[in-house]
C-alpha cells in the first residue's frame, strides 16, 4: 500500500480506538478538573436513540486511560508525521472542524509558529463614505497561524485605526512596515505576538482616509464606521476584497467570530461598529474610548476647540499614501455642521453618538464589551465609559470594565502581566467558546486610590443619595435648603487653579464641608442643580468637586505614568519585531487636593437659569479629616471656549442650589480650612489639559 494512504488509514485507526477507549472509560468529576499541559479530546459514549457516538468530556492527562491514549498519540505522532503541538489541536471537541486551540492550564497555549505565521495584505470594498459615487476601499493587514491553514477556521482579534501611519499605536509610537513586496512584516502592539500563537488571527485595518486606504475621514460617522464594519462583512463572507495582485479573495480560514480592541480613536471605533449591531462581533475591548463624540468634543454645550473635528480629520490624513482631494470637501461640510457657534446637540453629533438613535446605538448591540479606562483621563473625559456603561446595562449587554487611577493609560501599560492574564481569558471565552469561568468573575475592577483595587458586579457600588446645599458663610451642609443668594464676577484669564485656592473670592464661589469622619468612596456621577441670574446673552459656567487634604496621589499630569528604562515581553519574536515594551510606573506624590469632578454649562440669553450640570464621573477614596469643596464660577478656559470674556456678575440663589452625590457621607467637628494657596499646589496636582486634544 502506497505511504500516503496508509498513513491516512492509520490515523483513523487511532482516531477510533481513542473514541472506543473513551467510550469505555468514562472520566470522573475530579477527572475533568484543568491539569498542567492536556490533552483535550472527545469523550463519547454510546447515544441511546441511534447507538451514535456523542460527545461528553475530555480526556485529559493524569488521569487511568493516560497510557493507552499517550500510546496511540504518540505512535500517530511518529508514524503519522504530526507535529506534537499541533497534534493536541488536530482532534477537539465542540468544534465542526478541528478546534484551533490547544487549551493548556485552562487557556490557549502558545504552539503555533509566529515566525512561520501567513502575512497577507488585502483590500476590502467598502460603501462610499465620502460622497465621490465610488465605493471606499480599505487597506486590512493579516496575520493568522500557518498550521491551521486549510485545517480549521480561526476567530480573529481586530484593530481598527486611523493611526497606523500618522501617530503611531502604544507607548512605543509603533506603525506599521511592508516588505519590498507589498507584505506586512510589522504589526504594532502585542496582540499578533502574543494570540497568533494561541490559534487566532489579528487583523489590522487602515480606517477609511488614513494610511493605505482610500476615503475620507470623518470623525466616527458612515465613512469611519463604515470602513470597519465592511471588514468584518468580509470576515464573515458578506463583503468583496481583493488581494496585492488584484484577484479576488475570501476569508475561507476564519469563523467570523471577530473581537475588537482598540484605545480612544481606535476604541471609539470598537464600540461604533458594535452598535451597529452586526453579525459576527463578538466582543469589543474598548480603552479609553470615546461612546459619544458630542461629549468629546463638547462639555456642556461649550466646544473644547472650534473646528476640532475637521483639525482632527486633517490629522488623521497625515502621512496617507492614498490621495483624495475631495476629502476638502468632506471636511468643510463638517466645519458647516458641527454647530460650534451655539454648542447645541444636532443631528451632526447624534450621527456620532453610539449611544443613542438614529445612528449606531446601544440597543443594536450583539457583542459584549470589555471597557477600560483612566479615572484622570482628561483626553477621552469619563462620561465616554460611565454613560456608555450604563446604557449598556440598561441594554442587557454582557459586560466588564477596569477603571484606573491614571489618564489617557492603556491596562497593557500600567498592570502588564494582570492585564494580559485578563484579556487572553476574555477573548478565549468570547472568541474560542473555551469555558474558563470568565464571566462568572466580579465584572468591575477600580483603583480607588494608589494601587488600592476594588472588585464589585455593579458600578456605581452601592448609589445612597447624599444632598448637599450650600451656605452663605461658605459651608456645604447636608440640611434643608435656605434662601439667601452670592455673587461672583466673571474673569476670562482665571485658571482653575485660581480658582479652587484661595485668594479669588471675588471671581468664584467655593463651600466647604466639615472633615470627613471617615474615609469615604466617592464613585459615580456627581450633579449640581443650580439657581443661577446672568445679564449677558451669552454666557458660562463651571462647577468643579475637589477634595481638599494633603495625601499620595497618582499625579495628573502627563496621565499620572512614566516610562521606565525596563521592558518587559509579551509573545513570540521576529526579527523586525523584539514582542518587548517598555514598562510603565505611575507619578505619586503628596498633594494638598485633587479634583474629583468638573463641570460645566452653557447659558443662553440673559435672566434666570434653571439648569442641572452633571459632572465627570469618578471612583475615588476620600480620607477621613479631608474636606468636599464645590466650587461655581464662570469662564474656564484650561477646559473650554470662553463664550462670555466680560466681567459680568453672575448670581447664585443658594435655596435653588444643591449638589448631589451618590455615596452616603459622614462628617465630624469642624476643624481647620483646608484650601490651600495656588503656591501650594505643587507641579502635577491639576492636570494641563489640551483644549485641542487627538484621542490617540
Amino acid at each position: 500500500m502506497p505511504a500516503g494512504p496508509y498513513l491516512a488509514a492509520f490515523k483513523h485507526h487511532v482516531w477510533a480506538t481513542l473514541r472506543l477507549v473513551d467510550a469505555c472509560l468514562p472520566l470522573s468529576p475530579e477527572q475533568r478538573g484543568a491539569t498542567p499541559r492536556h490533552w483535550q479530546m472527545a469523550c463519547p459514549t454510546l447515544d441511546a436513540s441511534g447507538g451514535n457516538l456523542r460527545q461528553t468530556g475530555h480526556v485529559r492527562s493524569g488521569t487511568p486511560r493516560v497510557a493507552a491514549v499517550a500510546t496511540a498519540i504518540a505512535i500517530a505522532i511518529v508514524v503519522g508525521g504530526i507535529p506534537v503541538a499541533a497534534a493536541d489541536a488536530l482532534v477537539g471537541p465542540r468544534w465542526e472542524k478541528p478546534r484551533p486551540y490547544v487549551l493548556e492550564d485552562g487557556v490557549s497555549a502558545a504552539v503555533y509558529s509566529y515566525r512561520d505565521a501567513i502575512r497577507e495584505h488585502v483590500v476590502v470594498s467598502a460603501p462610499d463614505g465620502d460622497g465621490d459615487g465610488r465605493r471606499d476601499s480599505v487597506a486590512v493587514d493579516i496575520i493568522r497561524p500557518r498550521e491551521l491553514d486549510g485545517r480549521t477556521r480561526v476567530p480573529v482579534i481586530l484593530v481598527a485605526s486611523p493611526y497606523f501611519a500618522c501617530c503611531g499605536r502604544g507607548n512605543e509610537s509603533e506603525l506599521k512596515a511592508y516588505a519590498a513586496d507589498g507584505s506586512p512584516v510589522t504589526f504594532p502592539l502585542f496582540y499578533d505576538n502574543f494570540f497568533v500563537p494561541r490559534g487566532y488571527a489579528v487583523v489590522l485595518v487602515d480606517m477609511a482616509g488614513t494610511n493605505h486606504s482610500d476615503g475620507c475621514a470623518d470623525i466616527g460617522a458612515a465613512s469611519d464606521i463604515g470602513s470597519v464594519k465592511a471588514v468584518v462583512d468580509w470576515l464573515n463572507g458578506r463583503a468583496d476584497a481583493v488581494d496585492a495582485r488584484d484577484r479576488p479573495v475570501e476569508a475561507d480560514w476564519t469563523n467570523g467570530k471577530v473581537g475588537m480592541i482598540g484605545k480612544s480613536y481606535d476604541g471609539a471605533l470598537a464600540n461604533g461598529v458594535a452598535a451597529t449591531g452586526v453579525e459576527g462581533l463578538e466582543t469589543v475591548v474598548p480603552i479609553s474610548a470615546i461612546s459619544s463624540w458630542y461629549e468629546y468634543m463638547r462639555f456642556g454645550g461649550l466646544p473644547r476647540a472650534y473646528d476640532h473635528a475637521t483639525s482632527l480629520a486633517t490629522a488623521v490624513s497625515g502621512e496617507r499614501t492614498e490621495e483624495d482631494p475631495d476629502c476638502d470637501r468632506v471636511n468643510r461640510r463638517m466645519s458647516v455642521n458641527d454647530g460650534d457657534e451655539s454648542g447645541a446637540y444636532t443631528s451632526f453629533w447624534s450621527a456620532r453618538d453610539y449611544r443613542r438613535p438614529p445612528g449606531p446605538q446601544v440597543d443594536r448591540l450583539r457583542a459584549s464589551v470589555f471597557i477600560s479606562h483612566g479615572l484622570q483621563d482628561t483626553n477621552v473625559t469619563t462620561p465616554n465609559f460611565s454613560r456608555w456603561w450604563s446604557a449598556l446595562g440598561r441594554a442587557g449587554v454582557q459586560r466588564k470594565m477596569w477603571l484606573s487611577r491614571l489618564g489617557h493609560v492603556e491596562p497593557f501599560d500600567y498592570d502588564r502581566a494582570r492585564w494580559v492574564r485578563t484579556l487572553h481569558r476574555w477573548f478565549d471565552r468570547e472568541l474560542m467558546g473555551i469555558r474558563n469561568g470568565i464571566l462568572g468573575e466580579p465584572r468591575v475592577r477600580v483603583e480607588i486610590a494608589p494601587d488600592l483595587w476594588r472588585t464589585s458586579n455593579t458600578w456605581p457600588v452601592r448609589p445612597v443619595r447624599t444632598i448637599l446645599r450650600p451656605r452663605a458663610d461658605g459651608r456645604l451642609v447636608a440640611g434643608d435648603a435656605r434662601r439667601g443668594s452670592l455673587s461672583f464676577v466673571n474673569d476670562a484669564s482665571q485658571s482653575e487653579a485660581e480658582a479652587i485656592t484661595r485668594g479669588r473670592d471675588r471671581n468664584r464661589l467655593l463651600f466647604l464641608t466639615d472633615p470627613l469622619a471617615r474615609a469615604t468612596r466617592v464613585d459615580g456621577t456627581p450633579s449640581v442643580r443650580l439657581r443661577v441670574r446672568s445679564k449677558v446673552p451669552k454666557g458660562q459656567v463651571a462647577i468643579v468637586l475637589v477634595d481638599y487634604g494633603r495625601s499620595l496621589r497618582v499625579l495628573a499630569t502627563k496621565d499620572g505614568a512614566r516610562t521606565l528604562a525596563s521592558q518587559s515581553c509579551y509573545g513570540e519574536r521576529t526579527r523586525y519585531d523584539d514582542a518587548c515594551y517598555f514598562d510603565v510606573a505611575r507619578r505619586l506624590e503628596r498633594t494638598p487636593l485633587q479634583v474629583i469632578a468638573r463641570g460645566w454649562a452653557r447659558l443662553r440669553g440673559d435672566g434666570i437659569h434653571r439648569i442641572t450640570v452633571r459632572l465627570t464621573a469618578n471612583d475615588v477614596r476620600v480620607p477621613a479629616g479631608h474636606r468636599l469643596g464645590m466650587v461655581i464660577a464662570g469662564a474656564s478656559s484650561d477646559w473650554v471656549v470662553t463664550v462670555d470674556p466680560s466681567p459680568s456678575t453672575y448670581t447664585v440663589a443658594l435655596g435653588r442650589t444643591s449638589l448631589r452625590l451618590d455615596n452616603p457621607l459622614r462628617f465630624t467637628a469642624a476643624g481647620p480650612a483646608a484650601v490651600p494657596l495656588p503656591t501650594d499646589l505643587g507641579p502635577g496636582a491639576l492636570p494641563s489639559p489640551d483644549r485641542r486634544p487627538i484621542p490617540w
